[in-house]
């Protein structure tokens, strides 16, 4: 296919964040007495905005949040990000896309000051330009919904139709699907269950790799 853009998620594709996200999380639910494995709660909380999993404990467990819930979730996970692991290979990655000229962009569901608090503390920042998106950037639809990545894709002056979605979460996948993007799932973090190659593959995504050195060859790219 013609690749005219590479559009990426942040968590769990360009840094290693998802098994820190999944251990911050356990720690809220357990002081709220919820008592979740860490399979459960990577199933839960993968690719979601914090809405979602809110949604999704009211209406699995029927647990509704306090009030005060969202506020606290914002300060814990900001705390959480001064330093950021990379995904192995994430940058090479970016090197060799620049270098064929092939422009790409960011788009994730995390909360603005919040995605560049993850780019400055994985120092990728200066990637992206401008070309960093989240939820603000579509009036607040974020991902399963395909905006942010119809977005991406327009800011780079690209077709959707002709640009690649680099996702590993389901939500995430679903959205570079109905953006009309083919959709690789890259598994490279740390945080991945058994059987999520399956359920990207059952779900519709072209192909999936386990590393950014096997998605660099399934783009064409060198190394």
């Amino acid at each position: 296919m013609l690749v005219s853009g590479v559009l990426f998620d942040l968590d769990g594709v360009l840094v290693d964040t998802e098994s820190l996200i999944t251990e911050l999380w356990a720690d809220i639910f357990e002081g709220h007495g919820l008592a979740l494995t860490p399979a459960e709660i990577t199933r839960l909380t993968a690719g979601q905005r914090f809405e979602g999993v809110l949604h999704a404990l009211e209406e699995q467990r029927g647990w509704k949040a306090p009030e005060d819930f969202l506020p606290m979730l914002d300060d814990r996970f900001n705390a959480a990000f001064g330093h950021v692991p990379l995904i192995e290979g994430a940058v090479e990655t970016l090197e060799a896309l620049s270098a064929a000229g092939i422009p790409f962009a960011l788009a994730s569901n995390s909360q603005r000051n919040r995605l560049f608090m993850k780019l400055d503390g994985a120092g990728l920042t200066h990637w992206f330009g401008p070309h960093a998106y989240d939820p603000s950037c579509t009036g607040g639809r974020g991902k399963p919904a395909p905006d942010l990545y119809l977005h991406a894709a327009a800011q780079l002056g690209v077709p959707a139709a002709e640009c690649v979605v680099v996702e590993d979460s389901l939500p995430g996948a679903q959205a570079g699907i109905r953006a009309g993007a083919s959709v690789y799932g890259l598994l490279a973090g740390s945080h991945h269950l058994p059987d999520d190659e399956a359920n990207l593959l059952d779900l519709g995504v072209k192909r999936v790799v386990h590393s950014h050195a096997d998605l660099r060859s399934a783009l064409g790219l060198p190394g």
